[in-house]
């Protein structure tokens, strides 16, 4: 049924021309990981810290969850069970690991999804935060990378965290000395995902000529960069509570200065300094250090340093 799902919406995909496949193609870059990360960083440092924190809880929890399915399941991409399946373009480069759940479908939800969750936002705002949901999870399914039950049980498994997270946040705004217990408990299942995915043994099927067809440590790779981030969110967030204690509550100038210095080091971050630790430590352990340092720059590192700019120049 899914490949056939798939194979229909291939040939109207080839037969309608490409001004819907180009929009789906935008709805699908939205739920990209380097996307909806630094969506939520311009939400923490500018526009509101609380809500910025509470998605990238969120996010962070639907990561270790993605990842601990994808290497529980272990189901091939579409293309590889069935090889009539033709994905659109170059969208096989960004459909990293196994193919359930989609991770672009529970980034959506997180972000998206995770907001339209707030009654504090406006009623027509949380309706097409909600669309986006729905449309970042079709146009997996429309590109050809995805199956419907892979973005069905995306999107509801993200959902369902995003709601737990809420409720965790609104808990711990009651209890706020707890947030060491949330920042232990987290960086534990981290650490047992990581060792799962690590110690676990993978499905290995060869092609006619006697070639693996899915090399299963190269597919837990997604599931390290979750635990990276994960962890790095935890560990920077408790940090920055304690230690820091940044504001959004500033002028738009500074908003739009930080947005600017923030993504510029964001991006050399990324760039170079994660591509340099992967380049001297591969494997496993360099994929996890390279997202735990993304995550800690945008949680811990980039906030620590505003502040004491702010602070130097509001005192000169």
């Amino acid at each position: 049924m899914d490949m056939d799902i798939l194979l229909f919406l291939q040939e109207f995909r080839n037969g309608a021309g490409g001004i819907l496949t180009d929009f789906l193609s935008k709805m699908t870059f939205l739920g990209e990981l380097n996307s909806v990360l630094v969506m939520m960083a311009v939400i923490y440092w500018c526009i509101s810290k609380e809500a910025g924190a509470y998605l990238m809880m969120g996010w962070s929890g639907n990561r270790l969850v993605n990842g601990a399915l994808k290497v529980t399941v272990c189901a091939y991409r579409p293309w590889i069970r069935d090889a009539r399946i033709l994905p659109y373009g170059n969208s096989i480069s960004t459909a990293t690991g196994y193919s359930f759940p989609s991770g672009h479908t529970m980034n959506g939800a997180t972000v998206f999804g995770g907001s339209a969750m707030r009654k504090e936002l406006p009623k027509k705002l949380r309706v097409v935060l909600g669309i986006i949901v729905a449309l970042i999870a079709f146009s997996r399914i429309f590109l050809g990378v995805h199956t419907p039950q892979d973005v069905l049980v995306g999107a509801g498994a993200g959902l369902l965290v995003m709601y737990l997270t809420l409720r965790l946040t609104r808990w711990l705004a009651v209890h706020p000395e707890k947030d060491w217990l949330v920042a232990c408990v987290g960086i534990g299942l981290g650490i047992a995902v990581a060792l799962y995915a690590a110690l676990k043994a993978y499905p290995a099927d060869y092609d006619a000529e006697g070639k693996l067809i899915v090399d299963g440590a190269k597919m837990a790779n997604d599931t390290f960069k979750g635990v990276g981030y994960c962890v790095a969110f935890l560990v920077g967030w408790m940090m920055e509570r304690r230690f820091v204690g940044f504001s959004t509550e500033i002028s738009l100038k500074q908003k739009l200065t930080r947005a600017v210095i923030g993504l510029f080091g964001y991006y050399v971050v990324s760039l170079i300094l994660s591509s340099l630790i992967k380049t001297w430590m591969p494997g496993p352990a360099g994929t996890t250090l390279s997202c735990f340092v993304q995550m800690f720059y945008v949680v811990f590192l980039f906030p620590w340093g505003s502040k004491l700019v702010e602070q130097r120049d509001k005192a000169s």
